[in-house]
This record gives C-alpha cells, sequence and structure tokens, in this order.
C-alpha cells in the first residue's frame, strides 16, 4: 500500500503525517507513507486545501486532520 501525506509543512499537516504513520503501524499495515511537500506534486492531484491524504493515489481526504479511527477505516477500506 502507498501513502502520501500532501502538504507544505504546517502544523496540520505534520499532524496528519503522525496520525499516519501511528494508524498504519497500529493496524500492522505493509505500507509506505511518504510525505509530500513539493508544491507542484501536490497540485498534480488536484487538491485545493491541505493537508491531504491519498491512499494508492485515490485522494480520500483534504482540508482536514481526521482522528486515528477514521485514518484507520480509511487504511483497511482501501486495502
Amino acid at each position: 500500500m502507498e501513502i502520501k501525506v500532501l502538504g507544505t509543512g504546517c502544523a496540520r499537516c505534520k499532524s496528519l503525517e503522525k496520525v499516519t504513520t501511528k494508524a498504519v503501524n497500529e493496524l500492522n499495515l505493509d505500507a509506505t507513507v511518504e510525505k509530500v511537500e513539493d508544491i507542484q506534486k501536490i497540485m498534480e492531484y488536484a487538491v485545493m486545501c491541505t493537508p491531504a491524504l491519498v491512499i494508492n493515489e485515490k485522494v480520500v481526504v483534504s482540508g482536514q486532520v481526521p482522528k486515528i479511527s477514521a485514518v484507520k477505516e480509511l487504511l483497511t477500506n482501501n486495502l
């Protein structure tokens, strides 16, 4: 599973990366979490609000930091 956290480095972006990494570890998933800060690459996903969470090249969250339970649900639904 390929997971990307899109954001320029603000506190909310860092928080989403932290929550996502924790969810991956708690679920014991074989996944990589990549932080994407390049604005050009973020624009390729047509994301208007950051932070955003991308799972297997599909934007599943934009403009918010969901709770860990919601991230876990998104991850298991996109296995």
